[in-house]
């Protein structure tokens, strides 16, 4: 299931490797984001959804799931507690869409 959508092709792959490995691009993402989405061979729908953080649907693009979680830690950094950061939940609202406020209500948190 976690592979269903996976596109190697997709340049959001590339482009979320790239921001975890150079701290200059990173940086530079964090101050001026449009202009390293500009580099990037991008369509139209990635670029809105990464725009908009919207994690299910670069997931439903083919964005590979572990590089899901990698955009999540650098767009809202790191968490306090696993499972509870604010990464953490971005990505689980994101991706569970309308499910999530029954999700977190059946969590027992």
């Amino acid at each position: 299931m976690a592979l269903d959508y996976f596109r190697p092709q997709l340049r959001t792959n590339d482009l979320v490797q790239d921001l975890k490995w150079n701290d200059d691009l990173r940086a530079r993402f964090e101050t001026d984001e449009e202009s390293v989405l500009a580099e990037y061979p991008l369509t139209g729908e990635e670029r809105e959804a990464i725009r908009d953080r919207d994690f299910r649907r670069l997931y439903e693009l083919g964005l590979h799931p572990y590089l899901l979680s990698q955009l999540a830690r650098l767009v809202y950094g790191t968490g306090e507690k696993a499972g509870t950061s604010a990464p953490a939940m971005a990505l689980i609202r994101s991706l569970l869409g309308d499910e999530y406020d029954q999700y977190m209500a059946n969590r027992g948190d």
